[in-house]
């Protein structure tokens, strides 16, 4: 059966995040979505971790589903540690995905991440901790679990970032490689882009939601033609399995806040030739630019851009159908207006991905206005235009020609949080 999963997202116990991520909201929104498996997101925390185990139940197949019910959408264990730490004269900031295939070892990584640091200050923790222990720590736990890098390319916090991290997945991991199977490619980069270097070859891409709020679950996610079953799951991710990892869903890489180089102080964005003919440096007051994900992967590719691997999984970009529903009425995303047409659309389709990825075009126009079908359709034949993001600004979408200026410094855990840089 197809299933579409989402294992990377918050709770309401991690900064900058609704109050609404909660299970049974998260639940009731992955529905909407069209999400089968959704993480759990903050198993870490104690107070979540009590949370979790008091309303989900066992669904005997590695997955969890809320008490009062037996049905999907169902829920993976899933947590997002944070590193902080010095290595190689250089300090390190990366972010790391944990996937646990059951509560008893969930519990013996948060006893081993409790003598490491304090994980009641957030859902996401920061520890001093290798990003490689993390991985010990796991496969102690059970050779089940899986981590997983974290929004690999972002410039704060992962493997490649270009303020904090590694040039490898060996260089980061060490004897611990042979434990990393997939990398999240993140909101700013796609499977095209990761596709250049050939030193990711044999390893898996997987994009997630990073969501801060319910409405953003699903803006990236993963589609496969499996059971619903943890370990079928992982060993899918684990070797590559094209014939079950149907394909990715992926936003425009271009739209994240840190695809193209730049300065938000100045209000200046580079593209990486542009980073180069100014050495790096904002041309208005001199300072150097944060370098964004474009940049980064040029940095370290050895293809060139369009090379597509004979194994690589096929990716679909989209756009979230309530953005889809804005711009079609030239209103804001936050509206009731598009709170309304959404609701009246999934109450008749069933979910968002139906509508967005299966449904025929003329049932899509019996069910809302010509404006906002023909909106869907355009995304679907990627008629658009797309101004980069940069230095935590995101892109700018246009379907109808109309530039949507969207600013969004939190959503995704990739800036430097008050207090995190000095921490260690």
């Amino acid at each position: 059966m197809r299933i579409i999963a989402d294992l990377h997202i918050h709770s309401k116990f991690s900064r900058a995040t609704s109050k609404d991520m909660d299970v049974r909201t998260i639940a009731l929104w992955a529905k909407k979505k069209g999400i089968d498996i959704v993480g759990t997101g903050d198993f870490t925390h104690p107070l979540y971790f009590s949370l979790l185990k008091s309303e989900l139940r066992s669904a005997q197949n590695g997955l969890f589903s809320l008490k009062d019910t037996n049905r999907p959408p169902y829920f993976m264990l899933t947590a997002e540690i944070s590193h902080i730490y010095s290595e190689g004269g250089k300090m390190r900031r990366i972010h790391n995905i944990i996937l646990a295939p059951s509560f008893e070892a969930a519990l013996k990584i948060n006893s081993a991440l409790s003598k490491r640091g304090n994980l009641s200050s957030a859902g996401l923790p920061i520890l001093g901790i290798p990003a490689k222990e993390i991985v010990k720590i796991a496969m102690d736990a059970s050779p089940d679990c899986m981590v997983i890098p974290a929004h690999a390319w972002t410039p704060w916090f992962s493997v490649f970032g270009s303020n904090s991290g590694f040039d490898s997945i060996e260089e980061c991991f060490g004897e611990y490689s042979r434990y990393i199977h997939a990398i999240e490619t993140g909101l700013s980069s796609d499977p095209a882009m990761n596709w250049r270097l050939s030193g990711l070859d044999r390893i898996t891409l997987i994009s997630n939601s990073d969501a801060h709020s319910p409405s953003k679950l699903g803006r990236e996610a993963n589609v496969f033609d499996a059971e619903m079953d943890y370990n079928e799951i992982v060993r899918i991710i684990k070797e590559k399995d094209k014939k079950r990892f149907l394909f990715t869903i992926e936003s425009y890489p271009e739209e994240g806040k840190y695809h193209y180089d730049g300065h938000r102080a100045c209000n200046i964005m580079l593209s990486p030739e542009d980073t180069k003919k100014h050495r790096g440096r904002c041309p208005v007051c001199g300072k150097p630019v944060t370098v964004g994900v474009m940049s980064r992967v040029e940095e370290l590719s050895d293809r060139k851009a369009g090379f597509i691997p004979e194994d690589a999984i096929p990716a679909r970009h989209l756009v979230p159908l309530e953005e889809i529903i804005a711009e079609a009425l030239a209103v804001g995303v936050n509206t009731s207006t598009v709170q309304k047409e959404y609701d009246r659309m999934i109450a008749m389709a069933g979910s968002e991905f139906f509508i967005l990825l299966d449904m025929p075009e003329e049932e899509i126009k019996r069910i809302t206005e010509p404006r906002v079908s023909e909106g869907i359709m355009r995304v679907r034949n990627k008629q658009l235009s797309i101004t980069p993001g940069y230095d935590g600004i995101h892109g700018v979408i246009s379907i109808f020609g109309k530039k949507r200026q969207k600013i969004d410094i939190k959503e995704e855990a990739d800036m430097p949080e008050k207090g995190q840089m000095g921490l260690f």
